[in-house]
């Protein structure tokens, strides 16, 4: 291999095998029923110490020489940006305002449970897994967010394939995950605020400036952007717009990155204030969308498992046990928080268990948050990877879940369109892998 000057060469070996490995391992899921980013947390798994470099060292370093790696998780992080652009643009804010008393119910239970269920269970880590010099309070804290995520894009996939995401009972699950992520979303910046910030001054000035920030971009650069997108019918301007678009979704990343509520806050807002309905708008996001989503996405899920090494907790039977202590309080968190909260307002069982079983899928969402944990040396990398098993374990375990709940319907009742819930019909933008991580 190349010298580590220059890590070009290895970069052009390490990107198309990972594209490909991902996109082959996404296939093969979606023949097994499950949704493509299953396929693809699972090879950015066995792309890491935990199987090939535990199988074959050498085969590992090859790939992935110490000269690339850094590269690698930038051009991951920028497509994680972009995604995360587009999940902000495939967001109706409008349904969050106006959402039915039975999905404000379940999305509120959907996240209260899980926040109270992980504090407790961080007050009992702590002292086993935060990494030294970190404070109780941003352990605790990030611990019960990571436990209250809901992957808005992966839940959209799977109902869209059932051809659920018409329904009642659809539409009802992706109000709910919208409010959820919004709400994730939210937390996790202050969680940074608080990990990052010097003093509790600090941490407020920061939440202070977020808000500001927000306010501003809705306030402000939105009805700018809806009238330049009025604009932009001619072809001659849809490379402006997909200039406007990547350096918008950047700016407003790094302006939160220098806030210091994280890069990813702020492409996720960009993309929420970006006009929706949009031709050229629509047409250009989804150029960014074909590009970033199959290419730099997947280098993002093996940076993530070259994070996370199983062997740190084969050596420790304790540390497997502190694993199902998380997944199940993940389980009965969220699944039981939403379930319980759509049957008592009035759902029947069978409805009520397949909102719980769709709230508590994680998939990609979660392995971001994570990330962002890492990074901040918020958790180490053996938490780290008990979280990132768990958030593989609780995406794997929801399509036959709903197979098994949804058992027995008749196919014309499963697939009846009916009115949703006001504000609450997913975007069209959801059914077409719009801020989903496979094409």
């Amino acid at each position: 291999m190349a010298a580590a000057s220059d890590p070009l060469p290895d970069l052009l070996v390490a990107i198309p095998v990972v594209i490909i490995l991902c996109t082959l391992g996404a296939r093969l899921v979606r023949r097994a029923g499950q949704p493509p980013v299953v396929g693809e947390m699972a090879v950015g798994l066995l792309l890491g110490p935990s199987f090939l470099g535990w199988l074959w060292p050498g085969a590992q370093a090859w790939l992935f020489p110490p000269s690339a790696l850094p590269y690698l998780g930038l051009l991951g992080n920028l497509g994680l940006l972009v995604f995360m652009f587009l999940v902000g643009h495939e967001l109706r804010i409008g349904s969050l305002v106006t959402q039915t008393g039975t999905a404000a119910l379940v999305s509120m239970a959907s996240v209260v449970l899980p926040l109270g269920l992980g504090t407790l269970l961080a007050l009992g880590m702590y002292g086993s897994f935060a990494p030294e010099g970190v404070a109780r309070l941003p352990f605790v804290l990030f611990i019960a967010v990571a436990m209250s995520i809901t992957a808005f894009p992966v839940m959209a996939r799977i109902l869209a394939d059932r051809g659920m995401d018409r329904t009642r009972v659809g539409a009802l699950a992706l109000a709910c995950a919208a409010f959820d992520d919004v709400t994730a979303w939210c937390l996790l910046a202050g969680v940074v605020a608080v990990s990052t910030a010097g003093s509790p001054a600090e941490a407020l000035t920061t939440a202070l400036l977020a808000v500001g920030f927000a306010l501003l971009m809705g306030g402000v650069l939105r009805p700018l952007l809806a009238r330049l997108a009025s604009r932009a019918g001619r072809a001659s301007t849809e490379g402006r717009v997909l200039v406007l678009l990547f350096s918008g979704l950047c700016l407003s990343a790094l302006t939160t990155d220098l806030i210091g509520v994280h890069a990813l806050f702020g492409a996720f807002v960009f993309g929420a204030v970006t006009p929706r309905g949009n031709r050229v708008v629509e047409e250009q996001a989804a150029r960014l969308r074909a590009f970033a989503v199959p290419l730099l996405l997947p280098l993002f899920f093996v940076t993530t498992g070259l994070r996370a090494d199983v062997s740190l907790l084969a050596a420790d039977p304790v540390q497997w046990l502190w694993a199902g202590a998380v997944l199940v309080v993940a389980v009965v968190a969220k699944w039981g928080g939403g379930a319980g909260a759509a049957r008592l307002s009035g759902q029947s069982w069978r409805d009520a268990m397949s909102i719980g079983a769709l709230m508590n899928c994680r998939g990609l969402t979660e392995l971001i948050v994570l990330n962002v944990g890492l990074g901040l040396g918020v958790i180490g990398r053996d938490l780290f990877t008990i979280l990132v098993l768990m958030a593989l374990a609780t995406t794997v375990v929801t399509s036959p879940a709903l197979n098994r709940i949804r058992r027995g319907m008749r196919d014309g009742e499963e697939r009846r369109t009916e009115e949703a819930p006001a504000g609450s019909r997913p975007p069209e933008g959801a059914r077409a892998a719009g801020a989903v991580p496979t094409p």
